[in-house]
């Protein structure tokens, strides 16, 4: 089964646009944009887009002035949270090489804004348990997975997480974790990385490195979800090889349009949580 990433996310943008219209609520979105790099560009492009299908404003602030440091950009951004009108703040990844310090950024978006679930308040509440929010990439696997079959169950699960970073690695094992599955994360220095990933039920990959993930390294029948993309000559891959592990798996994601527009949709799934609407 390949995912469709595109169908679940307009599946999703559906429902939000109703409970919208349900609400009478004005929503909007503000985005922090530190770098006028394509890719970033185009990231933040995709989310403008279904902020309108779905009826939200998306303000995009253009702070490359203020990005020259860490201290200038977090002093915009809180004054960003604290605009009534936002009901939302993303600050959009990555950010210029100026800044420095990017987590002391984020921590600026306060957890009752912060959709992306990335400032040190948020990724605690997290971790504890005490969010009514989950971060968007982990409520795009569990989407996926529920999408596959809707009794999952994954107290009995070995999953193995590719890839440690804040991004991916390191909220979805935890996630995980929580669920009751057996986790195992394997990076670069892992050895024999082949063991774990031929005895895994589920793979989730976010290493950011093209096609590291093989069919002859995994088992019949796995749930492959490829988190990764890498720019390779104009061209998004992910970190599975996909045409050769796709003769194996249960469900795989593509990439592009597997889960990336499921992550975006669950940014904007947080916001209407957030702001006291029933999803």
């Amino acid at each position: 089964m390949i995912i469709d990433g595109k169908k679940i996310s307009a599946d999703i943008a559906d429902t939000l646009r109703e409970k919208i219209q349900m609400s009478r609520k004005k929503l909007r979105l503000a985005i922090v944009l530190t770098t006028h790099d394509p890719a970033t560009k185009t990231f933040v492009r995709k989310k403008e887009e279904f902020g309108k299908k779905i009826g939200v404003d998306v303000r995009v602030y253009d702070e490359v002035l203020n990005a020259m440091s860490a201290r200038s950009l977090r002093d915009r951004v809180s004054e960003l949270v604290h605009v009534p009108e936002n009901n939302g703040v993303i600050v959009q990844l990555p950010l210029a090489d100026s800044v420095g310090n990017v987590q002391k950024v984020l921590n600026a978006v306060t957890p009752e804004k912060d959709v992306d679930m990335l400032s040190a308040r948020s990724i605690g509440d997290f971790n504890v348990g005490s969010s009514i929010i989950l971060p968007p990439v982990v409520g795009a696997v569990k989407e996926i997975l529920l999408r596959h079959d809707a009794s999952y169950v994954l107290r009995d699960k070995r999953v193995v997480v590719v890839g440690s970073g804040m991004l991916v690695g390191k909220l979805v094992s935890e996630w995980f974790l929580r669920e009751g599955a057996t986790i195992t994360t394997i990076n670069k220095y892992t050895k024999d990385s082949i063991y774990y990933t031929k005895n895994a039920d589920i793979i989730v990959t976010g290493a950011g490195s093209p096609g590291i993930i093989t069919g002859d390294m995994v088992q019949e029948g796995v749930c492959a979800i490829d988190v990764g993309t890498t720019p390779v000559q104009g061209v998004l891959r992910g970190d599975m090889d996909f045409d050769s592990v796709k003769k194996k798996a249960a469900l795989i994601t593509p990439v592009p349009g597997g889960v990336g527009p499921i992550v975006v949709a669950n940014v904007f799934k947080n916001l209407l949580i957030l702001c006291g609407i029933n999803v």
